[in-house]
């Protein structure tokens, strides 16, 4: 596979885990959360967020597999990347097409030191470069005292005090629209989709059941289109998937948290982005470790970190900055989400030239 066949492979993989994921893959979970009559806040954190980080744990589960683990950094790349991604890119972005909006405290609290504690477990187990079997469980123990967390600690409804912001004006109707090339190609991408994995919203199983296959399967060839597109290019396959692969697998987050912004909620764009990292750092590393131990019979994994560390540093200092933005100010303006999409800026150029 060439350099470019393997970006066409990366572009294409990425495009189709999208359009998967939030078609029919979430719409699924979304059905099945309704029929546990699970709560909002448990489902959001629970099933849908399995949904939204779905390719962040099939990546980083399948390359521990690749190579023989050789390039498990990938998968730790794309989920601590991607961390980076929904705070600074999808937080600021929400702000900027919002307008700003109003975070209720008490959930923002609750949500970030949760997550600054995922930050910290995290570098505990990165510390040695060795990943032990408890270590790997004290990353599903932790996210399940996360849940029973958000489960006694709900925000109360008549305390909400997101912004109250008028509906976006609706765009401008015509007789007969002409969808534009991508759409077209998105329209029968999602079609030929449907074909294999049913309607979500009736055959809600089947498409659930489908949708992880597929997941899985464009996971893979974007691993292996990965490695053989940094080889050609010189440059560490973990660098790749801090950056282009992180943003790639984070789309569905984004796209939910604009739509929802967009309608003035931001402090749910905001839970968003903070929980969906919350699961990654926790589920989405402690989970593929669990099983590959167990399927390779290995007392530990290697992990390699050299690249990740400053990402990691880059997680605690933007996560405290928002934290005490946040705490002090009780908002989040349009300028604040430019300094957060201008820090992401700056991220990315160190890591491409560092």
């Amino acid at each position: 596979m060439s350099i470019l066949a393997s970006l066409a492979a990366i572009i294409v993989a990425i495009f189709a885990l999208a359009l998967l994921t939030d078609k029919f893959f979430i719409p699924s979970l979304d059905k099945i959360s309704r029929r546990l009559q699970l709560s909002d806040e448990v489902a959001g954190a629970s099933l849908m967020a399995i949904g939204s980080s779905a390719p962040e744990l099939a990546i980083a589960l399948l390359a521990l597999f690749t190579s023989g683990g050789a390039h498990s950094d990938v998968g730790i790349g794309t989920i601590v990347g991607s961390a980076v991604f929904n705070i600074l890119v999808i937080t600021g972005l929400s702000a900027v097409v919002a307008g700003g909006f109003r975070v209720h405290i008490f959930a923002v609290r609750r949500d970030i030191i949760a997550y600054l504690v995922a930050i910290g477990y995290l570098a505990l187990v990165f510390s040695d470069g060795q990943v032990a079997p408890m270590e790997a469980l004290a990353g599903l123990g932790l996210y399940g005292v996360y849940l029973i967390v958000l489960a006694r600690l709900q925000v109360p409804q008549k305390a909400d005090d997101l912004a109250e912001r008028p509906p976006p004006p609706a765009p401008p109707s015509h007789d007969h629209p002409s969808p534009s090339a991508w759409r077209r190609v998105e329209a029968l991408l999602a079609s030929l989709l449907r074909l294999i994995t049913g309607d979500p919203h009736q055959h809600y199983l089947r498409a659930f059941v489908v949708s992880i296959a597929l997941i899985v399967l464009l996971s893979y060839l974007l691993v292996e289109a990965t490695i053989v597109f940094a080889t050609g290019i010189g440059i560490p396959p973990v660098i790749v998937a801090l950056t282009l692969l992180a943003a790639g697998t984070s789309a569905p987050d984004l796209m939910s948290s604009l739509e929802v912004a967009r309608a003035g909620r931001g402090g749910m764009a905001l839970a968003n982005a903070v929980g969906s990292n919350t699961f990654d750092l926790l589920i989405g590393l402690g989970l593929p470790w669990i099983i590959a131990m167990s399927v390779l019979g290995e007392s530990s994994i290697h992990v390699g970190t050299d690249d990740l560390w400053m990402s990691i540093g880059m997680l605690v200092i933007t996560t405290l900055i928002l934290f005490i933005f946040l705490e002090i100010q009780r908002l989040l303006s349009r300028r604040g989400g430019w300094l957060l999409l201008l820090l992401y800026g700056g991220f990315i150029l160190y890591t491409l030239l560092a």
